[in-house]
């Protein structure tokens, strides 16, 4: 009788992806921030939110900029880009916060600041 070896998944993505999750959990109940959804992946955390004043309050606690996608059918996807605070390994992970943005919908100033070009 010969043993065949059990293939499992790479650990690495795995262990990237949860200890992706559990970092911008402990950020999102720390700051209290909103979260609609969460999305994680071994590269980064993406949330989406329902409103784009939301941005606003992300974008206060962690700092970053915001992009602004192609609008299409009458709206765009803004994405702040912005990352966790440092961790005891001294590690950060990138979070991808993304509101959907009306044509036309007013925008806070500090949102509209922070927009790169």
């Amino acid at each position: 009788m010969s043993a065949q070896p059990i293939e499992l998944h790479p650990p690495n993505t795995y262990a990237a992806i949860s200890d992706n999750r559990l970092s911008a959990e402990v950020v999102i109940d720390n700051y209290a921030l909103p979260a609609t959804t969460m999305v994680a992946r071994p590269d980064a955390v993406h949330i989406m939110l329902a409103d784009v004043d939301d941005l606003a309050v992300w974008l206060d606690a962690l700092g970053g900029d915001v992009h602004r996608g192609a609008e299409t059918d009458g709206a765009s996807l803004w994405t702040l880009h912005t990352r966790t605070p440092r961790g005891l390994r001294g590690t950060t992970v990138p979070i991808r916060v993304h509101a959907p943005v009306v044509v036309g919908e007013a925008i806070l100033a500090e949102i509209e600041s922070a927009v790169t070009k």
